[in-house]
């Protein structure tokens, strides 16, 4: 494995969370990408993030991740920069599981965390999924995509438009 990671420190607390640069990087979000879309069996992932730069690149490769997983030609639709409770509002009318991403910085050390959601809108923890997805990438096992048929696609997320015809 390239850029090994403690598993037991950094994929916890509902998909993964550490110090980047040092416990966590953006291969991290690749790995969780694609391990969740097979973990959940999943067709379509909604992804969104809170706008800071590192989560941006994090998010970017989880979604390249989640369309390169195996057989799943995953759709990912990306939100882009949005608040968590505009991710989870999607997740529950849309019944997809999804992926939150959020960085905080202070001084020279900035914290990743990355949040994985059912289709429920329920973050996952050891008995629902995290424990599998751990599991996948302590033994090297990440999946690849099968062949580029089996490749999913990453769908930019259409805004409704608002009161005035103005989005």
């Amino acid at each position: 494995m390239i850029n090994p990671i403690d598993t037991a420190a950094v994929i916890r607390d509902g998909g993964a969370v550490g110090q980047y640069p040092g416990q966590i990087h953006e291969g991290v979000g690749w790995w969780l990408g694609a391990c969740f879309v097979i973990t959940a069996k999943a067709s379509r992932l909604a992804v969104a993030h809170d706008g800071h730069p590192v989560s941006t690149e994090f998010a970017d490769r989880l979604c390249r991740g989640a369309i390169n997983a195996e057989h799943y030609a995953c759709a990912v639709r990306y939100l882009g920069w949005q608040p968590e409770e505009e991710l989870l509002t999607e997740l529950r009318i849309r019944e997809e599981p999804g992926a939150w991403l959020s960085s905080e910085t202070t001084g020279d050390v900035t914290t990743v965390r990355i949040r994985l959601y059912t289709a429920q809108g329920t973050l996952l923890d050891n008995i629902n999924g995290l424990a599998a997805i751990r599991s996948l990438i302590d033994q090297d096992r990440v999946p690849r995509p099968v062949n580029s048929r089996a490749k999913g696609t990453i769908e930019p997320w259409p805004r409704a438009p608002t009161a005035g015809g103005r989005s």
